[in-house]
Order: C-alpha cells, then structure tokens, then sequence
C-alpha cells in the first residue's frame, strides 16, 4: 500500500488523521509518516485498512467467490479458509488461504499475489471510481 493509498482510505472512510489512528490503534505520529511516505505501513494496518474499506463498500450479492473464479479443485477448497469460512469476496484478508495452491508465510507475501489478483483488484477499483487521486 502506498502513502497515496493510505490517505485515499482514509478519506474514503471519512476519518480525520487523529480519527484514523485511534482506529486503527497507531500514534498521530505513525499517521503522519505512512501519508508522507517517511515510514513503510506495516502489514497489519495495511490489513485492518483494507478490511475497513471492504466493509462500507457495497459487494455485490452474486458476486463470484474466490474459488469459483480462480476454478480452485476441490481438494485445495476443503484446506482453504477462504472456502471453510465462506469469505469468497475477503479471501485476501483470510491468513493460510490457498491462492494459487500456495501457502503465504506472511501478510506481505501474500499481498504480492494479491495485487494481481482480479477478487482484490475489485476493491481497489471500486475505491479509485470512488475517489480517484
């Protein structure tokens, strides 16, 4: 996530830099140098920040879950927590999925593959038609 992006989502959310950071449980300080790009956002914010926006975004209800789209096997469905817990539309907030029939050791790792993936590319678009930069 870039400083742009951070400051995007936050405005997106509606939440002053003070606001934001009690939401997120960082200092002002943390804010201030994610937005001006002095300090990489750590996976975690990066994580709840993304959670936030999905969660006041409007998903559409016959949206394809994850696993329909990427025609996941069977076998890789039933070890995938994405599947087990139905989050087909968040599978790139789900720890241990199964993107690709790989297991990611950490949050940044897995948002690599992420980023190229079109389930979470609809949620970055959805926030750039709604606030574009």
């Amino acid at each position: 996530m870039t400083s742009q992006d951070f400051k995007s989502v936050r405005f997106r959310l509606g939440r002053t830099q003070k606001g934001i950071a009690q939401l997120l449980g960082v200092s002002i300080k943390a804010i201030h140098s994610y937005e001006q790009g002095w300090r990489k956002i750590p996976g975690h914010v990066e994580r709840q920040v993304y959670f936030l926006l999905s969660r006041i975004m409007n998903s559409p209800a016959d949206a394809t879950p994850c696993w329909d789209f990427m025609q996941c096997p069977k076998d890789r469905m039933n070890q995938c927590p994405a599947y087990e817990f139905h989050s087909g539309d968040m599978c790139w907030f789900v720890n241990g999925t199964q993107c690709r029939g790989k297991n990611f050791g950490s949050w940044e790792e897995k948002m690599e593959t992420c980023r190229n993936c079109d389930v979470f590319k609809a949620l970055l678009e959805t926030l750039q038609e709604n606030h574009p930069q």
